[in-house]
């Protein structure tokens, strides 16, 4: 039988609608918990005695424990945005998490699993496992594998260290095995293929596999003969760090100009390749986003895909890491109950079927393969922690072969034996050692309450974007009359996920930087630094995109509202207001409805401000 899953079954509730049932589930947990501690040999002599919890010391300390819970507890409530808020807050990629996800981290921590030793997290690990399947069948990876991270920054760092170190690997092979590689020049050992690579190594003994992986990267050979990172001018900022930490340096970055719907340009991308394999310079890797964190927006993964395809004939080849760590659970939206990826023709009914969207939103073609095609990608940052709706920090990385990770392994004899085969001792694949086992605890029943196809997660990502979708056309629609003045809110252009930006604009202003300082202002009074006080009916973020990040694809968008091309050129940068926008609950009419009149009356108020304060 059919569940979709109810989303409002699974928070606590904006104003803790659900609170008493999280407080019995809480309440339980801990109860059994301390349970389990009375049961293990209950006849042994206890650590603390009545009569010690009796003395002048320990009373003391438990009153100063308390102290310290209280000041705890008022430095978080008044030191916290409310973003638990169904449509007060509109800022960055924070909203309510998961009630079973929240349970069972706190529960975990009473265990304190870590996950990089199986001796001490025997549920844990094997929970992680079972996560790392659930993350390669979400992208198709039929032979894949994966595992939490940190967060996405180093779930990125390991992407490309994977890609570091498989397309190494044939230049060790003709340092090591020439015989394996026989006949192929540097340039067609630099073009190989990571299936062409397995598959070598898969012929190895395990001494001459040690032996190769010694002289691959990871010795400090050849990085610089791997080539170029090519990357979005959407990327993360993160990319950056990585490139550093691993070796391959800055340097070796190209960017790619993004289009005016900011995805990446592929016929640009084409341009720059052919132009490096023109001069002998190789491709290490190519990265996509799907889900950049300004925009939202959702690269053609497929268009990356098929151009690899195509110059694959033509003797160049290179990685493609996506990097979904924002949109990557939305890959739910098109997976059937029975698991299978969805026909495009086949989603009206489908979403009708499941009760998946409640307003007039429609998901575009590109949208939709950009989806399907990171299949054919090698590795995948996802992040529980933002669209999974799992508490902090909780990173995750799949890889389209399992395979891959023989190729990075390393192995500490003292947390775990080289071989093991269930659970993966962790420790050996990963970037991280200890790691908290309360991570996978969350993850592992966010995954199991919300399934990853159409009945739970395509539900909750449908969500946020229908809410985005309302929030957009409100904000189009959003004129105030103030001191003789006009002032409209432009949004920028239709989110492909949930991420809304805008830019209010004085009707007649022809000046980039006054709007700019505007938009500045206006979120000064919009955010955390505005008092951080609960009185604060709208909060939101901002952000900006300049010249050297973005090159002119900003252009098309300010001449659209009023600004000529010579001011984008002399200021450089636009500054927008931005919205994550992740709330689960403005589905309903008169739910939005309330909160947008609420929102229209708190931003004609802080405008006012402004604009007072300008004179």
């Amino acid at each position: 039988m059919t569940i979709n899953t109810n989303i409002h079954a699974v928070f606590i509730g904006d104003q803790a609608e659900n609170g008493d049932r999280f407080a019995k589930i809480l309440n339980q947990l801990v109860q059994d918990h301390l349970s389990w501690r009375k049961d293990y040999l209950p006849t042994d002599r206890p650590g603390i005695t009545e009569a010690e919890q009796k003395t002048p010391d320990f009373i003391a300390t438990d009153e100063r424990m308390s102290g310290v819970m209280n000041e705890l507890s008022r430095r978080l409530r008044s030191g916290s945005v409310p973003w638990n808020s169904a449509g007060r807050y509109w800022g960055q990629m924070n909203s309510e998490t998961l009630l079973p996800a929240i349970a069972a981290y706190s529960f975990a921590m009473l265990w304190n699993p870590n996950n990089v030793a199986l001796e001490s997290s025997m549920a844990t690990s094997e929970m992680e496992a079972e996560i790392g399947a659930d993350f390669a069948k979400l992208f198709d990876f039929n032979e894949g594998w994966g595992h939490i991270s940190a967060d996405g920054s180093i779930a990125n760092l390991e992407g490309i260290w994977y890609a570091r170190c498989v397309k190494s690997i044939p230049l060790a092979l003709q340092k090591v095995l020439p015989e394996k590689v026989a006949g192929k020049s540097e340039w067609q050992l630099l073009n190989m293929s990571v299936e062409e690579i397995l598959e070598i190594c898969e012929s190895l003994t395990p001494e001459e596999y040690d032996a190769v992986k010694a002289a691959s990267s990871r010795s400090g050979r050849n990085i610089p003969k791997l080539g170029k990172w090519i990357v979005p001018q959407t990327k993360h900022y993160s990319w950056v760090k990585a490139a550093d930490i691993i070796g391959v340096g800055l340097d070796q970055i190209v960017q790619v100009p993004v289009k005016t719907n900011y995805r990446q340009n592929v016929e640009e991308l084409e341009k720059i390749i052919r132009d490096l394999a023109a001069q002998k310079t190789p491709i290490l890797g190519v990265v996509v986003v799907v889900g950049t964190t300004e925009e939202g927006a959702i690269d053609e993964v497929d268009k990356v895909v098929a151009l690899r395809e195509k110059l694959k004939a033509e003797g160049i080849y290179f990685y493609i890491h996506c990097d979904a760590a924002y949109g990557g659970y939305g890959r739910s939206l098109f997976i059937k109950e029975t698991g299978e990826f969805a026909e495009y023709d086949e989603l009206p009914e489908l979403y009708k079927q499941h009760n998946v969207f409640s307003y007039d939103v429609k998901i575009s073609e590109d949208i939709y393969n950009g989806y399907k095609a990171i299949k054919d990608v090698e590795s995948v940052t996802i992040d529980p922690h933002k669209m999974g709706y799992v508490p902090y920090a909780a990173g995750g990385i799949a890889i389209k072969y399992k395979a891959m990770r023989n190729i990075i392994s390393y192995f500490a004899p003292y947390v775990f034996e080289k071989g093991i085969k269930a659970p993966d001792m962790l420790g050996a694949f990963t970037l991280e050692g200890s790691r908290a086992g309360a991570t996978a605890a969350a993850v592992w029943a966010a995954h199991r309450c919300v399934p990853l196809d159409i009945t739970g997660y395509g539900r909750l990502t449908a969500t946020s974007i229908e809410a985005a979708w309302r929030f957009r056309d409100f904000l189009s629609t959003l004129t105030f009359n103030i001191n003789g003045m006009t002032i409209k809110a432009h949004p920028l252009n239709h989110p492909d996920l949930n991420m809304v930006d805008w830019v209010f604009k004085i009707e007649g202003e022809t000046s980039l930087a006054a709007t700019n300082n505007l938009n500045e202002e206006i979120f000064k009074y919009s955010s955390y630094l505005h008092g951080n006080d609960f009185n604060n009916r709208f909060l939101t973020s901002h952000t900006a995109f300049s010249t050297e990040d973005y090159g002119d694809s900003p252009l098309p968008f300010l001449t659209s509202i009023g600004f000529s091309e010579q001011e984008w050129k002399n200021v450089k940068s636009v500054t927008l207001l931005r919205a994550a926008i992740m709330t689960p609950y403005l589905t309903n009419d008169a739910l939005f409805d309330y909160y947008a009149a609420s929102i229209k009356q708190a931003l004609e108020q802080r405008i006012t401000e402004v604009l007072g304060n300008q004179k």
